[in-house]
């Protein structure tokens, strides 16, 4: 707010001097109105970035849905290959008994042994029509069951991979323990909270050097597993943004701090910045209440989420 007066006042002390001094003052109107058009831009940019997530999480419930399906169908034609079987046999003994008639029945009765024998061959061709239509239903029940044991192997794998992940970033960044930082697994997702305290100053978007040492180690990881997706969200509490006139609220607050974020990310070469995504959701997720000076803290914070990629499991679910 300081600068904002001292600004202001050179300003109005140029413009008294000399018509130079308001050219200054027209240049500096103009840069002003500049930053406003970023500022929208990154808004609009914040947005959508929000809206990619949101249709990421809708296609990772899409797929276990999928999944939950396929298992359904499976199970039901197992019902149905045990209840064919069934009938096949009672249909094999019936078809044994009339053959056992047949032979018995005596030379004199002719017309009997003929009905018999129609009867016999008719249960033949059902009997055979039955026969394959029991083989393609084992077989595509020994393919769909096939398949289900491959997408849960697969989701298995996954499973065992963020835990190896969320442990992995948890024993690197153990030295800031206690210090606003923890590491959650949930939701198909490994989520790694930093707390403002640790990486921002009051109303500031620049990254101090203890939080820096504690995003670097997140790099670190994220260099090792290149197949992860990271979303960078940012967040504050719901107090009203009083900064300088470079940004405008909370939404471009918590977006810049995100950006932030992303940028010392890239710093390290093995991350591919394709797979970054910086958010701001400003005051609109927050984890406790902003009735408290506690509540408030925790609310203001950096949240890092790592998604595995769904890709090969999209695959195989559109190939059954």
């Amino acid at each position: 707010m300081k600068m904002k007066t001292i600004s202001a006042g050179v300003m109005a002390l140029l413009l008294m001097t000399s018509c130079v001094s308001k050219k200054v003052y027209t240049d500096l109107e103009s840069k002003y109105a500049d930053l406003k058009k970023e500022n929208r831009a990154l808004s609009d940019e914040n947005k959508g970035i929000t809206k990619d997530r949101n249709e990421l999480d809708l296609k990772s419930k899409d797929l276990q849905a999928q999944l939950d399906k396929l298992k359904a169908e499976r199970d039901k034609l197992s019902k149905d290959y045990a209840s064919t079987k069934s009938g096949l046999d009672k249909m094999q003994s019936s078809y044994s008994d009339l053959e056992k008639t047949s032979g018995e029945t005596n030379a004199s009765i002719s017309k009997k042994n003929r009905e018999l024998l129609a009867e016999l061959e008719a249960k033949e061709k059902a009997l055979a029509a039955e026969q394959d239509r029991l083989n393609k239903i084992k077989a595509e029940l020994q393919e769909r069951s096939q398949r289900v044991d491959e997408l849960e192997g697969m989701i298995a794998a996954q499973e065992a991979g963020l835990k190896k992940l969320k442990e992995t970033l948890s024993k690197a960044l153990n030295g800031f323990t206690g210090k606003g930082l923890t590491v959650e697994q949930k939701n198909g997702k490994v989520y790694v909270s930093m707390e403002n305290k640790l990486l921002f100053g009051s109303g500031s978007w620049t990254v101090g050097t203890e939080g820096k040492k504690a995003v670097v180690e997140v790099a670190k990881v994220l260099a090792a597993n290149p197949d992860i997706a990271v979303l960078i969200e940012g967040h504050t509490d719901n107090a009203a943004y009083k900064g300088s006139n470079e940004i405008s609220d909370n939404w471009d607050l918590s977006t810049k701090r995100a950006t932030a974020i992303v940028h010392i990310l890239k710093e390290n070469k093995g991350v591919d910045p394709k797979n970054l995504t910086a958010a701001g959701r400003s005051e609109f997720a927050p984890i406790a209440g902003n009735d408290t000076a506690e509540g408030k803290s925790k609310n203001r914070r950096i949240e890092i989420i790592l998604t595995p990629k769904l890709d090969e499991l999209s695959k195989m679910l559109n190939e059954i």
